[in-house]
């Protein structure tokens, strides 16, 4: 009893197209493309992000409090591949037949999918933020980094990350209006995206602030030099991240956009096409940040080779 009701105020989601016609019959190729694209992100992404998680895990140079927030980011995303969009695919290949909604399979799948996206949406969400927030501190603190964030620390803060996204999801689907459902996850998603904007801001400031003071320190060289070196390690490192956060506001702001298109138009058959997009291009970040990890984090680049060397098989 309380799958079905809840399963039907999920169905505001995606208004069936067995309702109109017209929406049936743009519904149609929509699902069909973003159903394809989905098994070769599947794919790619599964594949990306276990060779990253492996390469992360035998990088040492890295710091282990950013070692550990990147790893449950690459979890989240390899939960992405595992788990969301096969779920996907079978919501999109069971909404091809007209009968679908009444279907007590079809249900409880969709509810799940449900379930799932937004879990991992959410620990996605927070896990940018709390890269961003590690790298300012590492930048803002210097020396006394290694003393305040220690490593259980860092697992205390993944863990909650884990656990209120759990908490979350749970609440975005008990919810009954549509409208609330959309402002929490608006809410949570520009708290993190604007709260993350202003710490690479402010790590800008300070590495320039940083820099500027080391060049115009008179001290012996070997001291500044390894000033100077530290200091490009915090630099290259916050860059890193800063792209993860880049690629990550451009993969979710189509979604954002279309569910603040909901509170001011009525749903149309555009919107729905324009929904499924934007959720493929959402799951299309899960894919893409194993390659920025690799172009922009040497160390990691490096495990990521020397793994790729032992898998595929030598010329000579």
């Amino acid at each position: 009893m309380i799958i079905e009701r809840t399963f039907t105020l999920e169905l505001e989601i995606v208004p069936y197209f067995s309702k109109f016609y017209k929406m049936e019959v743009a519904g149609y190729p929509s699902y069909i493309a973003n159903c394809v694209l989905s098994v070769f992100l599947c794919y790619t992404t599964i594949l990306l992000n276990s060779v990253t998680i492996h390469a992360i895990r035998k990088t040492s140079s890295l710091p282990k409090p950013l070692k550990t927030l990147l790893l449950s980011l690459a979890a989240s995303d390899l939960c992405v591949g595992l788990l969301v969009q096969p779920v996907q695919i079978t919501v999109l290949v069971m909404q091809l037949d007209r009968n679908a909604e009444n279907s007590p399979t079809f249900k409880s799948t969709y509810l799940t999918y449900v379930a799932v996206v937004n879990l991992f949406y959410y620990t996605s969400f927070f896990s940018v933020t709390a890269l961003s927030l590690d790298r300012f501190l590492a930048v803002r603190l210097h020396l006394r980094y290694q003393e305040l964030v220690t490593h259980k620390r860092v697992v205390a803060v993944v863990i909650s990350i884990w656990v209120f996204g759990a908490l979350l999801s749970l609440i975005w689907v008990l919810l009954r209006a549509r409208e609330d459902r959309y402002a929490v996850y608006v809410t949570v998603e520009m708290f993190c995206l604007i709260t993350a904007a202003l710490l690479y801001y402010n790590i800008y400031l300070a590495v320039r602030r940083h820099t500027k003071q080391i060049r115009s320190l008179q001290i012996q060289r070997e001291a500044q030099n390894g000033e100077m070196a530290n200091a490009a390690r915090l630099r290259k490192s916050a860059i890193g991240t800063l792209y993860v956060y880049l690629v990550f506001l451009f993969c979710y702001l189509p979604q954002n956009s279309i569910y603040f298109a909901t509170f001011i138009y009525e749903w149309s058959t555009a919107l729905n096409v324009l929904l499924h997009y934007s959720l493929t291009v959402a799951f299309l970040n899960s894919s893409l940040n194993p390659l920025i990890y690799c172009w922009k984090m040497t160390d990691i680049r490096h495990a990521v080779i020397d793994i790729l060397r032992k898998i595929l098989p030598s010329e000579n």
